[in-house]
């Protein structure tokens, strides 16, 4: 992604954005696991992220959050940042590893998902919400964790396609001698 502008895969990214947005917005808020929403949108920032890696992950976490407090009218940069770190820390462990398989980035959409519905209500208490702390993050967190994971076959060629990610190239030097 660094030799490709930043007009591309913002606008990639922003394209696939509106269709998962649109997606969160009317399917999934009727689909309910255990009374909770699936967070598609979420699970493609950490999808982003885990396809490609943290800075990666953070850029596409955070303007798909923004598109969704924008959508949402919560107050701007409450989810944006909660998906921030959500791409940031899937495409953390992208960096440890050439080319993962499938279940090693399913695994990564899964924490990273994770630890962006971590930041909800941590980042709701600054913005002066009060009762964001219950017992219900128990089933809310694994539900979103899961669900990312689930969706992270299918969101992560998308992703690759949005944030321009090719294959990677290994090449020894002088195989021949």
């Amino acid at each position: 992604m660094n030799d490709v502008p930043a007009r591309v895969w913002v606008t990639r990214t922003v394209l696939v954005g509106f269709i998962v947005l649109s997606l969160q917005m009317t399917i999934a808020t009727e689909i309910r696991v255990l009374g909770v929403v699936i967070q598609i949108v979420l699970a493609f920032a950490v999808a982003a992220g885990a396809a490609s890696g943290p800075g990666e992950g953070a850029k596409a976490g955070f303007v798909l959050g923004l598109m969704y407090d924008l959508a949402s009218g919560l107050p701007l940069g409450s989810t944006t940042m909660s998906m921030t770190f959500g791409g940031y820390a899937a495409g953390w462990g992208r960096q440890y590893r050439l080319e993962p398989t499938w279940w090693m980035l399913a695994a990564l959409a899964a924490i990273g998902a994770t630890v962006g519905e971590v930041f909800v209500p941590i980042i709701r208490v600054l913005t002066g919400e009060t009762g964001v702390f219950d017992a219900r993050i128990a089933i809310v967190l694994p539900v979103v964790a899961l669900s990312a994971g689930m969706l992270s076959p299918v969101l992560i060629p998308i992703a690759r396609w949005a944030l321009v990610i090719r294959p990677a190239e290994v090449r020894v030097a002088d195989a021949d001698t």
